[in-house]
């Protein structure tokens, strides 16, 4: 893949979820760290960037949203599944290479909503690009 491809594949592929193909199509990589918790990471490229030559605020965005729920998908019951409902992000410092990591943690479970963070870092000094919370609905299948 060269740098201004950015398609990947696909689908990043969950056994118990199924695929998520815009993690694919974006390039970045999905794990469960632990049971609510994710971390998602991108290396960039030039398809990231918005005309000013820095990772566009929607890519970090998705990556942010798409692992989110992944770890609310990550401790609900069978046959439930979610749905974001509102995310806030706030984003800090702008990003131009590199790789960009995303770490993300369930700080409530209700039965019905599920309140998620996330803090996004960037390179090998780790510096905070973005910060995010967000809440997702909990959907009987």
């Amino acid at each position: 893949m060269d740098g201004t491809d950015c398609e990947n594949g696909s689908g990043v592929t969950d056994s118990e979820y199924g695929e998520f193909p815009l993690a694919a199509y974006l390039g970045f990589d999905l794990e469960v760290v632990s049971h609510g918790e994710v971390t998602a990471v991108l290396d960039v490229k030039e398809c990231h960037y918005n005309p000013n030559g820095v990772v566009a605020g929607g890519v970090i965005f998705t990556m942010i949203d798409t692992a989110m729920g992944k770890a609310v998908v990550s401790i609900l019951k069978e046959n439930q599944y979610c749905a974001s409902v509102e995310i806030s992000t706030r984003f800090l410092r702008p990003v131009t290479s590199g790789e960009i990591t995303a770490q993300i943690s369930v700080l409530k479970a209700g039965k019905r909503v599920i309140t998620v963070e996330a803090r996004v870092y960037s390179g090998s000094e780790s510096k905070l690009v973005a910060v995010s919370t967000g809440t997702f609905a909990v959907i009987d299948s």
